[in-house]
C-alpha cells in the first residue's frame, strides 16, 4: 500500500505544487513591481509639496538676504553668534 501512496502523493507535489507555488510568486513579485494608481497620486502630491517647500525657502532666503546680506557666513556651524547679541546682554 505505502508503495502505491508514496508515488500518488509525491508526483502531485512536484508536477502540480510546486510550478504552482513558484508561478503565483512570480506573479505576486511582478505585480509589486508596477505602481498602483494610488501610488502615482501620492507620489505627484509629494512633489508638489516639495515644489511648493522649495519655493517658500526660496522666497525666505531672498527674504534674508534684503535684510542681513551676510546672514550665510552667521549660520556656519562652529561659528560664534555672541556678535548678533545686545552690548548688554554678552
Amino acid at each position: 500500500m505505502d508503495e502505491i501512496l508514496v508515488p500518488l502523493t509525491v508526483v502531485p507535489v512536484l508536477f502540480i505544487g510546486f510550478p504552482w507555488l513558484i508561478f503565483h510568486y512570480m506573479t505576486k513579485w511582478k505585480q509589486a513591481k508596477t505602481l498602483t494608481s494610488s501610488d502615482e497620486k501620492l507620489l505627484d502630491e509629494l512633489n508638489d509639496i516639495a515644489r511648493r517647500l522649495d519655493d517658500r525657502m526660496c522666497t525666505i532666503e531672498r527674504i534674508m538676504s534684503a535684510e542681513n546680506p551676510n546672514w550665510r557666513q552667521q549660520c556656519l556651524p562652529g561659528r560664534e553668534t555672541t556678535h548678533l547679541l545686545p552690548d548688554g546682554d554678552r
